[in-house]
Order: C-alpha cells, then sequence, then structure tokens
C-alpha cells in the first residue's frame, strides 16, 4: 500500500483504485470533446450520422457530453468516499467556503449556458453554427472560460465538503486538464470565425 503521509496523518490513499478511475474520468472527457468536435469541423462526421442536419448532431453532441459529465461527478464523489478525512479540511470555516465555491461555480457554468444557448455552449462552432457576435456581458466579463473555471471551483468547494485532501488533488488535475484543453479550443475558436470574417470580407469585394 503506497500512501502519501504528513505529520502521521494519511492525507490520501493510493491504494484505492476509484481514485485513479476518478483520474481517468477528468482526463478523458475534454480529450473526447476535443477529439471528436475536430473530426465533425474537418470531416463532418457526426452530421453525416444525422443526414446532414448538423443541429441536431450537435445536440447529440451535447447529450453526450453533458451525461459523460454526470458520470464524471459520480465517479469523483465516489472517489472521495473512499478517501480518508483530514483534520486540517474539518475547520468550521471550511462548510461556508465549499458552499459558497460551488455556490459560484455553478453560477458561472449556468449563467455561462445561458448566454451562449446549447450549441453555443457544446461546441457548436466546430458544427458550423456560428454565433452573431461574440458574448461580452456576464458571466464572459468576468473570465473568458466560465464553463471551465466555474467547474473547477464546484469540484474544490465539493472536495472541501467532504474534507478530503485527494479531492483537493483531483481538482488540480481538473484545472490542468482544462488549461491544456483551452490552449487547443481557443486558437482553433478564434480561427474558425477568423475564416468567417475572410469569406464576408471576399464576397463583398466580388459585389
Amino acid at each position: 500500500m503506497v500512501q502519501f503521509q504528513s505529520s502521521n496523518q494519511n492525507l490520501i490513499d493510493f491504494s484505492q483504485r476509484s481514485l485513479y478511475i476518478s483520474a481517468l474520468s477528468i482526463a478523458f472527457n475534454p480529450t473526447f470533446w476535443n477529439i471528436v468536435a475536430r473530426r465533425e469541423y474537418h470531416g463532418k462526421t457526426l452530421t453525416r450520422l444525422f443526414n446532414g442536419n448538423s443541429q441536431r448532431a450537435c445536440y447529440a453532441l451535447a447529450l453526450t457530453i453533458f451525461s459523460l459529465g454526470l458520470f464524471r461527478d459520480f465517479l469523483f464523489e465516489r472517489a472521495l468516499r473512499h478517501q480518508p478525512p483530514s483534520p486540517t479540511l474539518s475547520q468550521p470555516f471550511i462548510p461556508p467556503l465549499a458552499y459558497a465555491l460551488i455556490v459560484c461555480g455553478n453560477i458561472l457554468v449556468l449563467s455561462s449556458t445561458y448566454a451562449l444557448g446549447i450549441t453555443g455552449t457544446y461546441l457548436g462552432d466546430y458544427f458550423g453554427i456560428l454565433m452573431d457576435e461574440p458574448v461580452t456581458s456576464f458571466p464572459f466579463n468576468v473570465t473568458g472560460a466560465p464553463m471551465y473555471y466555474g467547474s473547477t471551483m464546484s469540484f474544490l468547494g465539493t472536495a472541501l465538503l467532504y474534507g478530503r485532501p485527494a479531492g483537493v488533488l483531483l481538482t488540480v488535475e481538473v484545472l490542468l486538464v482544462y488549461w491544456v484543453a483551452l490552449s487547443y479550443e481557443d486558437p482553433f475558436t478564434s480561427e474558425i470565425y477568423a475564416k468567417r470574417e475572410r469569406e464576408r470580407n471576399a464576397g463583398k469585394k466580388t459585389k
């Protein structure tokens, strides 16, 4: 049994399979949707499966991503239940902080979904479903990636609520995975809209 120890207190039980399963799920989800979305953009893979209906294909991907997210959250909470609690995370101020993180995180996620809509939230750009204008209202005037940072805050809040250091470690993984995803998604999405502008400008010149 391999464990991380500090001050004779077992903080993280690395012998638990549920910890690794949760970590794999956290890494898998953004990897999955980025691969699928790029295949769709370059080859219309999902659109062809839905007889050329890009709107339905995007909704199908949205449902898949949402379901995978629920399953990831289930695996995360199961992993926390298998981990030892920490007295350090049992201080009186921890529960209010945890709930504040969860509430604020969900506000960022839900308000982002409301502002973007389903297709804007779930990679509609890759299906050719582009927004007319960039969204600059809340929560995008707070952060450029409210879905990702809001989700990270919710993970951290849940980890603190359970009082499990393992949850904090998994939250660090969540943040790192999202940063990697953003490093691929932001430039690619920017190029999609830049291409539309180039095509629009080219169309104006031919008139």
